[in-house]
Formats: C-alpha cells, sequence, structure tokens
C-alpha cells in the first residue's frame, strides 16, 4: 500500500473529529476548517514519522491541537467571544436519535444548549481542550496528554478543574 492510500485510510475517518476539536479550540467554524486543512498538509508532510503500529487519532489530533494553538498565537488581538453558528446547531439537531415532542421542550433544550456553549466558551483553551477531547471524543487520559504534549497527571487535575468550572456555570446558570 502506498503512504498516501495509508494517510488516506489512517487520517480521513479522523477529519469530523479534528473539525471538531479545532472549532472548540478556535470558537470560529471557518478557522477550524483553515486549522485542519493546515493540519492535514502537515501530518501528510510528516506521515512517515507515524509508526506502523501506532494510533492515528492522537497522532493526527496533536497536529490539530498544534495548529489550533498557533492560530491562536497569531490572532491575539481579535476578539475572544465567537458564538457557535446556526449551522452547526441544525446538524447536531439533524443527528439526533428522535425530534423534539413539543415546542416547550425544544425551547428548553435550545436554552440548555445555549448555556453549555456559553460554559464551554468561558473556559480558557487548555480547560476546553481536555474536555472536549475527553468527553465529545472520548478519548483515553494517555491519549489526551500525548495530543496535548502534558503528563496524564496534568490531565487529570485539567480534567477534574474545567469540569468544577462547568458545573459551577452550570448551576449558576440554573441547570442541575
Amino acid at each position: 500500500m502506498t503512504d498516501a492510500r495509508r494517510f488516506e485510510a489512517a487520517v480521513l475517518p479522523l477529519l469530523d473529529a479534528a473539525h471538531n476539536l479545532a472549532r472548540w479550540l478556535l470558537r470560529d467554524a471557518a478557522a477550524a476548517e483553515d486549522a485542519v486543512q493546515e493540519a492535514a498538509l502537515r501530518a501528510f508532510r510528516y506521515f512517515g514519522s507515524l509508526r506502523a503500529n501506532e494510533d492515528a487519532k492522537p497522532w493526527f489530533l496533536g497536529i490539530v491541537r498544534n495548529a489550533c494553538f498557533t492560530a491562536l498565537a497569531r490572532e491575539r488581538g481579535r476578539s475572544d467571544v465567537t458564538l457557535l453558528d446556526e449551522d452547526a446547531w441544525d446538524q447536531l439537531e439533524a443527528r439526533s436519535p428522535s425530534p423534539m415532542p413539543d415546542p416547550l421542550t425544544a425551547l428548553g433544550a435550545q436554552r440548555e444548549r445555549t448555556l453549555v456553549d456559553a460554559a464551554l466558551r468561558a473556559l480558557s483553551p487548555p480547560m476546553r481542550e481536555v474536555i472536549v477531547l475527553r468527553e465529545l471524543e472520548g478519548l483515553d487520559y494517555r491519549d489526551i496528554a500525548q495530543i496535548a504534549g502534558i503528563p496524564i497527571g496534568t490531565v487529570m487535575s485539567r480534567l477534574s478543574r474545567a469540569r468544577a468550572q462547568l458545573k459551577r456555570q452550570l448551576s449558576l446558570a440554573g441547570l442541575p
């Protein structure tokens, strides 16, 4: 199998996870697309550094993470608040297993999503990173440590602090 085919098989299935991580870190869908594209180019260029038995997900998401933090460093002067666009929420709703039963329930769910989104956006990028990788992407501590380039103990402490901050913010907003 050629390197290009190996790259396609290993990395292309990870593009959704990469975009999800980038979108949460950068808080901008267009910037996330740019970061993922840049990361994919880097990954293709350095694909030979991925060992044959190594899992491509932490390796590629680490490259995406670095591209995002590079983009954040470049854009320090821009506004720090970008709302999650409606298209992203529409896509999430389209994937939900069942439609909302009534308008009141839909309004409550929309309010909850808005509050959770705001609470996630309020976290610092390192805290948001570990929450997204653990809770949204389902990665284990070892993989998160590899992606972020930090010890496993730091992953655990960041997750603990991030969860506590989220819980505090959501309880102040009236969510259980």
